[in-house]
């Protein structure tokens, strides 16, 4: 895959910096942005340092120098496979491989690499993903029979067709469940000099979507907390304390929130036309770049995909079904290490729930739909895990669920099989309403994960703190049943 400039992503991710430089400065940074598109990682960071030394008080220079310098850090870290462990771990799977094989995998992007510093290096996850992959492109009727059969799907399942029985109005917010959540965010020992101050923002739920109330703070690790105004896109507590020597620095906070499933039966509902005067109808069937964007490949597909309908809820359908045949949900790379996301999906075919909710999204802006950004995590029993969707905006209707990587579910009920074109289920945490929101308070390096907010940000005053450096545990307590799932 062929990876836009970097410094056109980090002009755009930090939009209020101006990229306005002098001819010399303008070299360099284009310098940068060769290297590192062409996997040169270390000349690339060496010119930033060098911008750093030649330009000590342009703060802005400095922080695209720093971003640049992140950036070319983290890719290694995602890519830290050599071809020696990439093939002891394909020897492992299922019916073995060949030479031509894997050339041919790593033709159709099904086995990712990169060329980093003149050696091949391979995604930490390709392997894993190839097996999704295969298992999806290969033996599509052995996956969906297996899935089908998982316990969590089972669950899910009924759950949601619950959700359908209980809905007397479409829209309805039913099958409320009260959940009590304990998060915590630890930082290794010695990460950053004993006396230093960490800051951290730590995720923390939404009041502004009718379908999660009640939330209630409980505790928090320092008594000096700050909690975000709930119109922020990111919610987060921010919290700071001194690092001690050879010990963790911990942040944890407790709270408490009511969440609701929806199911929206659009068949039988009036969809108006839109208001395409309006302010909201303008903002949300923009770009957003680089990660909401108009491409060419995007208009084609989506051009491609939806035809000549023009009726919203058909043109989400449509589009929804193309998903599901024909792009599997796989593990990413970090999202800040990816320049243009709907383009990587539509050239890998494959993407995890944020990246193909991206591209859903590109697609149904281009095409005069409103949708916006949710995002947080899926909080079911068992199987708790980072998570993202949307919501299309129907006139006359309102906001409506969409979950893309949730599938068709399996079912001869079409109202089930349909049911996330439509609706959600109960089990959600509501963090995000946009994406490349501010933190509050304001963050003064580049964030670790520059789009989304789910797993928490930390930084000194010496730089961001990348995930590799801290965890995050989340404990779920489940009142209904007095169970807690770690």
């Amino acid at each position: 895959m062929k990876i836009k400039t970097a410094l056109v992503f980090i002009c755009l991710l930090s939009a209020y910096l101006s990229c306005n430089q002098q001819p010399d400065l303008n070299k360099l940074f284009s310098d940068i942005e060769n290297k590192i598109s062409s996997g040169d990682l270390n000349s690339a960071k060496s010119l930033a340092e060098k911008i750093k030394k030649n330009y000590p008080s342009a703060s802005a220079t400095l922080f695209k120098a720093d971003s640049l310098i992140e950036i070319a850090d983290r890719i290694p870290i995602d890519f830290s496979l050599n071809e020696e462990q990439v093939i002891a771990k394909l020897s492992k799977i299922p019916g073995g491989f060949s030479g031509p094989d894997k050339i041919a995998w790593e033709n159709n992007q099904w086995l990712e690499w990169r060329m980093i510093n003149g050696e091949k290096r391979y995604f930490n996850r390709s392997v894993s993903n190839l097996v999704l992959i295969k298992s999806f492109n290969l033996e599509r009727s052995e996956r969906d029979s297996a899935i089908a059969a998982e316990k969590d799907i089972i669950f899910r399942k009924d759950h949601t067709a619950g959700i359908i029985k209980s809905s007397v109005h479409s829209g309805d917010l039913v099958s409320a469940i009260d959940l009590k959540i304990d998060y915590t965010i630890t930082l290794e020992p010695n990460t950053i000099p004993a006396g230093e101050i960490v800051r951290c923002w730590l995720p923390y739920p939404k009041e502004n979507n009718p379908r999660q109330k009640a939330v209630k703070f409980l505790t928090a690790s320092q008594s000096d907390y700050i909690i975000s105004p709930d119109s922020s896109t990111h919610r987060t507590v921010y919290m700071e304390r001194k690092a001690e020597l050879d010990k963790p620095t911990v942040f944890s906070i407790s709270y408490k929130y009511r969440t609701s499933g929806q199911y929206f039966d659009l068949r039988k509902m009036e969809i108006k036309p839109y208001e395409k005067n309006s302010v909201p109808y303008k903002k949300y069937t923009s770009e957003q770049l680089p990660q909401i964007c108009f491409s060419n490949r995007v208009r084609n597909l989506a051009d491609s995909i939806t035809g000549s309908e023009t009726n919203p809820y058909e043109i989400v359908r449509k589009i929804y079904y193309w998903f599901n045949k024909n792009i599997p949900w796989a593990g990413a790379m970090e999202y800040s290490i990816m320049p243009d996301i709907p383009e990587y999906v539509i050239l890998n075919k494959h993407g995890d729930c944020g990246m193909q909710t991206l591209l859903l999204m590109s697609m149904l802006r281009y095409k005069g739909i409103p949708v916006k950004w949710e995002s947080g995590w899926m909080v079911p029993p068992e199987n708790k895990n980072l998570h993202d969707w949307c919501e299309v905006y129907y006139e006359g209707i309102g906001w409506v669920p969409v979950d893309v990587s949730y599938e068709l579910q399996y079912s001869d009920d079409i109202r089930i099989r349909e049911f996330y074109i439509s609706g959600i289920d109960s089990y959600r945490l509501i963090v995000n309403d946009g994406i490349s929101g501010g933190l509050y308070p304001e963050k003064k390096f580049l964030r670790s994960e520059p789009y989304d907010f789910q797993r928490g940000e930390v930084e000194w005053d010496g730089g961001n703190i990348y995930f590799d450096r801290w965890d995050y545990t989340m404990k779920i307590g489940y009142p209904e049943n007095n169970k807690t799932v770690n």
